[in-house]
């Protein structure tokens, strides 16, 4: 599998890294629905057997349950994974998540994943969104200690604008962004990706199959029979209006796929690596067959027609959707 430089590091990753956020599990405010931990187990060892070195998942993550079993995949390979989590996200025993990235918190949290990683130092350290933004200097400095002491290797941000990550810059030197970007969220690429270029700070993008839309496996029964713990029962993409404008253009991005005897989600995947600011793709999966069939996508280079139909689709479900409330 190929890989590109993550930022001013020199470390090399796999342009598809596995998410872990689904292996957390339900019963929790943002879990998937019921996850059967053996699936998951096989899903990581399955990733790292087909080449993919690194692994991304965070505390929050049902609630520590998905860093666990993480720990316990990697268990015996930790010197074959380069290991990503993140913090910020704190709960109580409620189950109630908020923000929080008061030094001592971070410096916690750090020791809390540590331990259930199973390891003694963290690959990429991540700050999970700036929240509250006026701590983010505050915890920024506190892991920037934890580097100098050897528990971490590198720091990240996650979900952060330009105006903090300049904040941030001034501290410590960023690693990595984190954002979400698909054919579906174009966000970052108004300032964002050329501002990571400009500074050598690499790009791990999540949500590249927009949680599942982009698979071409959904239907509207499908997004009906949802557990009801699935967080995306509440998520506007797989609501109305834009439920239906999404599955028609998930519709018209398979049969340019087809074509070239693709599965719609190579395309997907493949569409976001075509920018050279990104550095991987981060992908989720819950069972052996869905990374088998994702890690794929990472040898397809769009010729250059295929990357203009799909900007023309693009447009076309812009102009599908509701205009912004100003």
């Amino acid at each position: 599998m190929r890989k590109r430089k993550l930022g001013w590091t020199g470390e090399e990753i796999t342009v598809i890294g596995l998410g872990a956020w689904a292996l957390g599990g339900g019963g929790w405010a943002y879990g998937w629905g019921p996850q059967d931990d053996r699936d998951s187990l096989a899903t990581i060892r399955r990733a790292l057997d087909l080449g993919i070195q690194w692994i991304d998942t965070a505390a929050v993550y049902g609630l520590g349950h998905s860093e666990e079993i993480v720990g316990r995949a990697i268990r015996g390979r930790r010197h074959e994974v380069f290991l990503a989590t993140k913090c910020g996200l704190v709960w109580d025993s409620g189950g109630y998540i908020h923000g929080r990235l008061k030094a001592w918190s971070v410096r916690r949290e750090l020791e809390a994943s540590l331990r259930r990683l199973g390891t003694d130092v963290i690959d990429l350290y991540q700050i999970h969104w700036p929240n509250p933004e006026e701590e983010i200097e505050e915890a920024w400095a506190e892991l920037a200690k934890a580097v100098d002491e050897g528990k971490v290797r590198y720091l990240g941000v996650s979900n952060f604008d330009v105006a903090q990550m300049e904040r941030l810059r001034r501290i410590h030197p960023i690693a990595s962004l984190q954002p979400p970007y698909s054919p579906l969220n174009r966000g970052i690429e108004k300032d964002i990706l050329s501002y990571c270029a400009m500074h050598d700070i690499g790009v791990i993008a999540y949500s590249p199959l927009a949680n599942g839309l982009l698979t071409g496996k959904f239907t509207r029964e499908r997004v009906v029979n949802l557990p009801s713990d699935d967080w995306r029962r509440r998520a506007p993409a797989f609501q109305e209006p834009q439920l239906s404008v999404n599955l028609a253009f998930v519709e018209r991005l398979q049969a340019i796929a087809a074509r070239y005897g693709r599965p719609v989600s190579h395309l997907a995947i493949a569409w976001i690596l075509r920018r050279p600011e990104v550095t991987a793709a981060i992908v989720g999966a819950r069972k052996p067959s869905q990374i088998e069939e994702t890690a794929g996508a990472s040898d397809w280079d769009l010729p250059a027609e295929v990357l203009a139909e799909v900007d023309e689709l693009i447009q076309w479900r812009e102009g599908q959707l509701p205009a912004p409330r100003s």
